[in-house]
């Protein structure tokens, strides 16, 4: 494995970074993507027309550990904006409980989080969905009603584009909504209260890179093999990036819909345990089984393979232990693109004139830990093109607390 990537780097990352890669249709589009109106529309606070406050739920697609973290930030975004003032947030909520604390501790004069407009299809149970949307749709026609829904993931932002969104909806924390059928195009979400924040060519522009850092002939991908799996992993665009470049990809497939998190996790890490030794390397996939412990399991199972591995997520999983990634767009980042995007809404705009668009940072996480574990020596010119730099230790010696170490 070593003689594979031992002069992997031979012409510099910064170059890397700026290359002008082969666009998919995608890509194509959203390059022509129409000039935002997003400034026409004032972010500050605004009660109803009626005086009152505008009403927020929630329609989350299961338990999955960004759902409650991402909801977390674009409540603090709204605070930012000052919408609403919150008390300190206890951790390690779930999707529901947070929702349950901001309802009923956020306090604001023109905003609220209702507290029982809260729906969630199970734990990603497919049997549940038909039954969650009617209830979502139940509440608007017999209750109060909420003004604007914040649909937290792919199954949520699919089962509300699937009700032709009777009410301003954002969705949030979405690997592909073009993908997955949530929205038309970068530009143009297809339907008046629909918004989706997406990355254009996101995961194409990781594989290509991963690719031209360590030129690997064989690339190991775990997924569930359903088309909400796919979408999540970015098979498409992984098997795009294949033909391109013409390495071989190596799948197995793992369950997390329908299924007990201790199975998603189970199951996950056994398609790792499987393919880590008979691939060059190793791209690591959005999963529900891959959970903030569980994803150090996966970098133990990788290093001790030696298989220098890639993380779509970002930042967080190679201070784990995964190799390298492109850094990840901070939570505060994201949540107040959203937030911004809520306060446009509550001033006036339509969801789907407003911009999609929000790229991730081109700026590279490396793992120094796992360069050394695996026998990797990194070129001046990878280490130069390094925005963050992790030294995390093995699991048998720190399992719980990694030394940490960015760079400035």
């Amino acid at each position: 494995m070593t003689s594979l990537f031992s002069r992997a780097c031979l012409f510099s990352l910064f170059a890397l970074l700026a290359l002008p890669f082969p666009l998919s249709a995608q890509e194509t589009d959203a390059s022509a993507a129409k000039p935002s109106t997003s400034w026409m529309f004032p972010t500050t606070p605004k009660p109803r027309p009626d005086g009152g406050k505008w009403r927020i739920g929630y329609y989350e697609s299961g338990d999955y550990v960004e759902y409650p973290l991402t909801l977390q930030a674009i409540a603090e975004g709204l605070q930012k904006l000052g919408w609403v003032k919150l008390p300190p947030i206890p951790e390690g909520l779930s999707g529901e409980a947070l929702w349950r604390f901001l309802a009923e501790n956020a306090r604001g004069s023109a905003l609220e989080f209702v507290g029982d407009a809260y729906w969630k299809p199970g734990n990603f149970d497919e049997k549940q969905r038909p039954d969650t949307m009617r209830s979502f749709m139940d509440h608007l026609k017999t209750k109060h009603g909420v003004d604007l829904v914040i649909a937290m993931g792919t199954w949520a932002g699919q089962d509300m584009a699937r009700l032709g969104t009777p009410i301003p909806t954002v969705v949030a924390s979405t690997s592909d909504p073009l993908e997955s059928g949530i929205i038309e195009s970068p530009e143009d979400s297809g339907q008046e209260n629909l918004h989706a924040r997406i990355h254009p060519g996101r995961y194409g522009h990781q594989v290509r890179l991963f690719h031209g850092i360590i030129p690997f002939r064989t690339l190991g991908v775990v997924y569930e093999d359903s088309p909400e799996g796919r979408t999540y992993a970015a098979v498409g665009t992984i098997e795009e990036v294949a033909r391109e470049r013409g390495f071989e990809i190596v799948f197995c497939h793992a369950p997390f819909s329908g299924v007990e998190i201790s199975v998603a996790t189970q199951k996950a890490l056994e398609c790792y345990r499987k393919i880590a030794p008979r691939v060059d390397a190793i791209y690591v996939t959005t999963h529900r089984g891959i959970t903030p412990v569980s994803i150090r399991q996966v970098a133990d199972v990788l290093r001790r393979a030696q298989a220098p591995s890639f993380s779509m997520l970002g930042s967080e999983e190679v201070k784990a232990g995964v190799l390298m990634s492109l850094a990840e767009a901070k939570k505060s980042y994201l949540g107040l693109f959203h937030a911004e995007v809520i306060a446009r809404i509550f001033n006036g705009a339509k969801p789907r004139q407003l911009n999609q668009i929000l790229p991730d940072p081109a700026k590279i996480a490396l793992n120094l830990k796992t360069t050394r574990l695996i026998g990797f020596d990194p070129p001046v010119d990878l280490l130069l093109a390094t925005d963050e730099v992790y030294e995390a230790e093995t699991r048998e010696r720190a399992p719980e607390n990694p030394q940490v170490q960015k760079s400035e």
